[in-house]
């Protein structure tokens, strides 16, 4: 049976990763995007947070009348604003991050993870810590930001942009011995391909979302076939 699942995202470009990693698979994605939101609670000192909260919430409820039979958010701001406890709706919501840091957090060795958009390194990371304080699994991660990058994919400059976040996952792998993680969903392209050239590892949080998906959500290829 095709499964119908609403996106939120705070940028367009999150909607192809999704469409191409899961376009194998028997399921209709409908994408609903709001980068004013993010803009405003960035540049707008009247803006409270409890305004930014109600309208994820009101949001989230729109799209559960939509019809869907999951709800993903991959924005990691607009999750750590959801109030779940505020919400009456019967369909279930996958933060992008969770599956991510449910495979951060079953390593046990040091790691390293690497953000190009400084502005959701707190968030993710209160978050992680969360994760794994529930969890109780230590850790022993260090953050590092790929600055000066992410207003290249902000301006459509996706070549250039994937060029800087490979030339820094390069130098990482050849000069530390950390598992290596990039938290957001527009470095995963860059990620893959130095992955594919030096055979180490990275964990991105797109992989960890469609194990998770296919396990809990069942999806089947597109030839009705299990994954």
């Amino acid at each position: 049976m095709r499964k119908r699942m609403g996106c939120l995202h705070a940028h367009y470009s999150n909607i192809k990763y999704l469409d191409d990693v899961l376009s194998e698979f028997n399921i209709e994605l409908i994408h609903f995007v709001d980068p004013a939101l993010m803009y405003r609670v960035t540049s707008d000192e009247k803006f409270q947070e409890s305004d930014a909260q109600k309208k994820v919430n009101e949001q989230i409820a729109w799209m559960a009348q939509c019809d869907v039979d999951a709800i993903l958010i991959t924005c990691t701001n607009y999750i750590g604003l959801l109030k779940e406890d505020q919400l009456s709706i019967a369909v279930p919501i996958i933060k992008i991050d969770e599956p991510f840091f449910d495979s951060i957090c079953q390593i046990d060795q040091p790691q390293v993870i690497l953000f190009s958009n400084p502005a959701t390194v707190k968030g993710t990371m209160e978050r992680l810590k969360q994760h794994a304080d529930c969890h109780q699994q230590p850790l022993d991660i260090e953050v590092k930001i790929i600055y000066d990058t992410f207003d290249l994919i902000m301006q459509g400059m996706k070549k250039e942009y994937n060029q800087k976040i490979s030339e820094f996952l390069n130098q990482m792998t050849k000069d530390n011995n950390k598992i290596i993680s990039v938290a957001q969903l527009s470095m995963v392209e860059a990620s893959r391909q130095v992955e594919g050239n030096s055979s180490k590892p990275i964990i991105n949080p797109l992989d960890t979302l469609v194990s998770f998906m296919v396990e809990h959500l069942k999806l089947e290829k597109n030839d009705n076939v299990l994954y």
